[in-house]
């Protein structure tokens, strides 16, 4: 198979040199396999450049969360995803009781709605948070 035909170069350089009125002058010499060869490097730096400004920073990230969800005690002061502060009570498998508000009321909410851990601790928990 010829790749100058499959890869439409013949083509496009008869329609260059006819464009330019050169009709009678012999086309230049084109390496079809180094025209392959940058496309190539042209394609890995684009995924290169995907990798680490998108894929690789949102890797971390997860991680991070990961680890933070993983890291939950009873007594932590926590955030959930719908803005509400609360105390840990105790955590079964994917799911944390919380104590919420002065009068301690209790609520379940799901461990994946956790958004992260206050810095003020249970010993604190009488001081407003800044």
């Amino acid at each position: 198979m010829n790749f100058e035909k499959l890869l439409g170069i013949v083509p496009a350089m008869a329609e260059t040199a006819a464009a330019t009125g050169d009709a009678g002058a012999a086309a230049p010499e084109m390496n079809p396999t180094g025209t392959l060869i940058s496309y190539g490097v042209m394609f890995a730096v684009m995924i290169a450049v995907f990798y680490f400004m998108l894929i690789r920073p949102q890797r971390k990230k997860d991680k991070q969360v990961k680890e933070m969800l993983a890291a939950l005690k009873p007594g932590d002061r926590i955030t959930t995803i719908g803005g509400i502060y609360g105390t840990i009570k105790s955590i079964k498998d994917e799911t944390i009781t919380l104590y919420v508000g002065s009068d301690r009321m209790e609520m379940v909410v799901a461990r994946w709605a956790i958004r992260g851990v206050e810095d003020v601790t249970v010993e604190n928990d009488g001081e407003e948070l800044t």
